[in-house]
């Protein structure tokens, strides 16, 4: 998870247990403008096999099931689904089996499902090195059902929700960009998947091509810092939110805190 940076340094940042095991959230969101209710990714799901969850060391009781029940939702209400790119920690929870595990449906029956047309080639033709992610349940019921849109670049998806291509971690990964109450949340994805990760050196091994990731990070943190965007942070267990702030060291993290407190 932290590529080049040793364990010794990076170890100070995020606890890892004697096998050297990080745990880490998949943390979705949901956004609610009247009738539209957009899911942002949507975890591993339950569908793949025992084998396959076991060399994952799943824990915790959440489902995106239970999250929205809690709010007063079901996954039929809803009515957009951003992909912010198709790994299966990502995309996972996207696809289920029918109820006679047949075949496979889309979870959100009643949604429409937004990834880049980018990542979408990029997945459906898989690099040797990626391709482990990208898990063909995941992602092909969701265009044989017909819900699919691919989105060709930066664009708006919705008053206040725009999104923007990142190309460093995978080929056309969606970063959503929301107005709330006078200040813009990005979701995060793995571009930047904890606040342990915020300087610039610290990159994933996951990611295809690192040096983009540096040239993608550094501007990106830079914008952050002087805008003040609340970092929405999907996979970092112990910090939801952060900002960031200039310092003589380069961007560092300035605070952290949980959404409902913005």
């Amino acid at each position: 998870m932290f590529g080049v940076v040793p364990k010794v340094i990076w170890g100070k940042s995020y606890p890892s247990d004697d096998n050297n095991l990080c745990n880490w959230s998949m943390r979705c969101l949901l956004i609610v403008d009247g009738d539209r209710k957009m899911m942002i990714d949507c975890g591993i799901g339950d569908k793949q096999s025992e084998k396959f969850f076991a060399n994952y060391h799943l824990n915790g009781e959440d489902t995106l099931e239970k999250s929205l029940s809690t709010l007063g939702f079901t996954m039929d209400d809803i009515t957009d689904v951003i992909l912010t790119h198709l790994h299966f920690d990502h995309a996972g929870g996207a696809v289920r089996w029918n109820a006679e595990r047949t075949d496979y449906d889309v979870a959100f029956k009643n949604a429409t499902y937004w990834t880049s047309r980018r990542q979408w080639e990029w997945a459906t033709s898989p690099n040797n090195r990626e391709k482990a992610s990208f898990l063909k349940e995941n992602i092909l019921p969701i265009r044989e059902k017909g819900k699919l849109i691919l989105i060709e670049g930066d664009t708006e998806l919705m008053p206040d929700v725009s999104v923007r291509i990142f190309n460093g971690h995978t080929d056309g990964q969606v970063i959503p960009f929301m107005r709330y109450k006078g200040k813009t949340v990005v979701f995060m994805a793995d571009l930047l998947p904890s606040a342990a990760h915020i300087p610039l050196p610290w990159v994933m091994s996951y990611d295809t091509r690192p040096l983009i990731t540096l040239k993608e990070k550094e501007a990106f943190m830079a914008e952050a810092a002087e805008k003040g965007f609340v970092l929405f942070l999907e996979h970092d267990l112990y910090r939801e939110c952060c900002t960031v702030e200039s310092t003589d060291r380069g961007v560092r993290l300035k605070e952290h805190f949980a959404l409902i407190d913005v």
